[in-house]
């Protein structure tokens, strides 16, 4: 008799892609540059000085910027740690 606990996986299904997402902060009237520069520099992995100033700028300038795209999980870990710190959020937008 054989009895098997395993579960055969369909190729097409294993490779799909994971879900990814954008996350943009929002232009608001009560958040300074520097406090927005300092959340980019301290809560997005790998962002520059130089990346977090300039996306600081775009949001004044636009209305928004998006600061980080990947991973759903990850997006919404970034947004919520964004979203504590006072920043203006837009929803997460999946990609």
């Amino acid at each position: 008799m054989f009895n098997s606990l395993g579960t055969v996986l369909d190729p097409k299904k294993s490779k799909a892609k994971y879900p990814e997402a954008r996350v943009i902060v929002l232009d608001d009237n009560f958040n300074t540059f520097q406090h927005v520069a300092n959340c980019l520099l301290t809560i997005i992995p790998s962002m520059r000085e130089q990346r977090a100033w300039d996306l600081t700028i775009k949001v004044d300038k636009t209305g928004s910027a998006e600061v980080w795209r990947g991973n759903l999980e990850e997006a919404e870990l970034y947004h919520e740690q964004l979203f504590k710190k006072g920043l203006t959020m837009a929803p997460i937008e999946k990609t």
